[in-house]
């Protein structure tokens, strides 16, 4: 049975900034959601935190201001049995100073697949970070589908 272990803050750093799309999970009134996303980090040290483009009209632009959120990335090799997860917990604020905005657009925008205008821009600070590996004797960031870095 392949073995667990916990990553470090500085691998998961490494694997939430090569990353493309993931999770977010917030809470409503109707029950915890989870949404599919396309994400970016802002990873000025102190003030890590993951960013999402969405829409006003969304899940989580109704209910994300001001909420807690975890946001998830991973990634599975089946027929090997191994893998990894990265969580990011914190409390998602949105964006709404021009000068950030500008400076989001520029260097760190997230690129949403989905179709349709995304000015939303939310912020989920790492207040809390964990990651985990499924087997031993391999390197997750040697077999990433994409090496994206911020």
């Amino acid at each position: 049975m392949p073995m667990t272990h916990d990553l470090s803050r500085e691998d998961c750093s490494r694997l939430l900034t090569a990353g493309v799309a993931g999770r977010v999970a917030i809470g409503t009134p109707t029950g915890p959601h989870i949404i599919p996303v396309n994400y970016a980090v802002d990873g000025e040290p102190g003030h890590e935190s993951v960013l999402l483009r969405t829409t006003a009209y969304s899940l989580l632009g109704t209910y994300g201001r001001d909420a807690q959120a975890c946001f998830e990335v991973d990634q599975f090799d089946y027929e090997r049995k191994r893998g990894w997860s990265v969580v990011v917990r914190g409390r998602a604020t949105f964006v709404d100073d021009h000068e950030e905005l500008r400076e989001i657009a520029r260097t760190w925008q997230p690129r949403p697949w989905a179709e349709g205008q995304r000015n939303l821009v939310v912020r989920i600070p790492w207040t809390e970070v964990t990651g985990r590996q499924l087997g031993g004797g391999w390197d997750p960031w040697e077999h990433l589908p994409v090496r994206r870095t911020a």
